[in-house]
């Protein structure tokens, strides 16, 4: 039997795989992994299967079409988000058209939150596979190719031939994710590794995953919420330390790691190990990961030993009381401490930032923003909260009458970026959109930033390259919203 995994064609650099997908100011585009997971779990059974990012190689939904047509795959397995589902749909409905016995299948954190409206309304979608769905898929894979029922396939949602929606109860998260195939070893069979981007990295990089879900309670993250639970499940440090060699070996001319676990240092004991086996295996990368403002200074030294050299904090906000409102579970002063401590070790540190928590006014916006000038992040970005189906945030905006609309498109503007869909008692939709691209015009656009970046590109000329590859993007991205606005 033949699978297609489809990344659906959409807007240029348009990352489904990111917790907010949208188009990216920085020309970011990040790499399908958990539709390369699912893959790599069907092919290791014997599966013949495609892995197609219509995204990455910029083709429409015609070209799509063909490619598919030519497979001619039973089963096909298309990866959808909020933002999208209008187009991923209709991609749906044309294949559908074209192969008509082909059985379609939705994942994502879209289709998982609302199964029961998306198979109600869409004839052309059999069934979706809610949350963390590699086995679910596996499972799916082999019923269908037995002739057997659907109603054994836990995580599975379908239609009964009389039309009727059976949801069969939830499968059981992966505890054993050594279990799963090296992402890596997908990406070189499949991928075009080339075109992914991240502007926090070398290129080329690829991403990889060393752990799912996160142990924190913020109300508004997508992924523990709808996919992959709040408990950290990981990788063995010897099965990361594995897949990084093979990269060395298999991908030498990769030059950074991409660690998008929503919490690298969620263990720290493991993290610890990790950078231990780095080092005593002399592998070569430099890397970046996501992590907590929690993390202590031995654990951040011994990552930069081992060659940790950037990452991302969710900051979130300049006032305590909202950072309690979003159950994000730190202190302004834990965030000036890392902030030093990632200094004083020569990490490069990207701030995240967010507004349109409860109680946010124009005042703590400024907080925010003046607070993220004081951390002297190298880089930061600015956006209002994105309410995802299935989130708390999204069942407090709706709950309080503060959500504008159902429509999903308008979850993304006219060109492609995040957009705002809720306004707050005093503070409009537009007030939080246009602070958000102000401040990170005013972060990035000043003398004393400009200054900090010449002289670290002159002491590091390939951070240099990045920032000028990052800056050009944004550049791209001010003129085409300014022809937009003008058109």
């Amino acid at each position: 039997m033949r699978v297609v995994f489809l990344n659906p064609p959409f807007w240029k650099n348009f990352s489904r795989g990111q917790r907010s997908p949208a188009v990216i100011k920085s020309g970011t585009l990040y790499y399908p992994f958990w539709l390369s997971s699912a893959t790599g779990v069907l092919e290791d059974r014997g599966y013949r299967v495609m892995l197609l990012d219509a995204v990455a190689l910029h083709l429409g939904h015609d070209q799509t079409l063909s490619i598919i047509r030519k497979f001619s795959p039973t089963l096909i397995v298309s990866e959808s988000s909020t933002a999208s589902i209008g187009n991923d749909l209709e991609m749906a409905d044309r294949i559908r058209e074209s192969l008509p016995d082909s059985f379609i299948t939705l994942v994502g954190t879209h289709p998982s939150s609302l199964a029961e409206e998306i198979l109600r309304q869409h004839k052309s979608i059999d069934a979706i596979a809610r949350k963390e769905y590699d086995y679910t898929l596996l499972n799916l894979a082999d019923s269908l190719q037995a002739g057997n029922s659907l109603r054994d396939v836990a995580g599975l949602s379908f239609r009964l031939p009389g039309g009727k929606i059976c949801h069969n109860p939830d499968r059981a998260f992966i505890e054993n994710l050594d279990a799963l195939p090296f992402l890596s070893r997908v990406y070189k069979k499949h991928l075009p590794i080339y075109q992914y981007y991240f502007s926090l990295a070398g290129h080329p990089m690829v991403m990889l995953i060393t752990g799912r879900g996160c142990p924190n309670k913020c109300f508004f993250c997508v992924f523990p919420q709808t996919m992959h639970g709040r408990k950290y499940r990981c990788r063995s440090a010897e099965n990361v330390i594995e897949e990084l060699e093979y990269i060395q070996k298999e991908l030498p001319k990769v030059k950074d790691i991409v660690f998008e676990d929503d919490t690298f240092t969620a263990d720290l004991a493991r993290t610890h190990k990790i950078c231990e086996l780095m080092l005593a295996r002399r592998l070569r990368f430099r890397w970046f990961a996501n992590v907590r403002v929690t993390t202590d200074y031995k654990t951040l030294a011994l990552m930069k030993k081992a060659g940790f050299r950037c990452c991302a904090v969710g900051f979130e906000s300049g006032n305590q009381n909202l950072l309690e409102a979003m159950n994000k579970g730190i202190t302004l002063e834990q965030s000036r401490k890392f902030a030093r401590h990632v200094h004083q070790l020569g990490i490069i540190l990207h701030g995240c930032f967010m507004v349109g928590f409860p109680g946010e006014t124009r005042q703590t916006m400024e907080q925010t923003f003046r607070f993220a000038q004081d951390l002297k992040c190298d880089s930061a970005q600015f956006y209002p909260i994105f309410l995802y189906p299935g989130t708390e945030a999204f069942q407090w905006a709706k709950d309080h009458g503060y959500l504008l609309t159902h429509d999903y498109q308008q979850w993304l503007t006219p060109t492609g970026g995040h957009n705002c869909v809720f306004d707050l008692p005093g503070l409009s939709r537009q007030e939080m959109m246009s602070f958000c691209e102000d401040a990170y015009r005013h972060y990035h656009l000043n003398c004393p930033y400009l200054l900090r970046k010449l002289r670290q590109t002159i002491i590091y000329p390939v951070e240099g390259k990045r920032t000028l590859r990052a800056g050009t993007n944004y550049l791209a991205y001010l003129l085409k919203k300014y022809y937009h606005r003008v058109a």
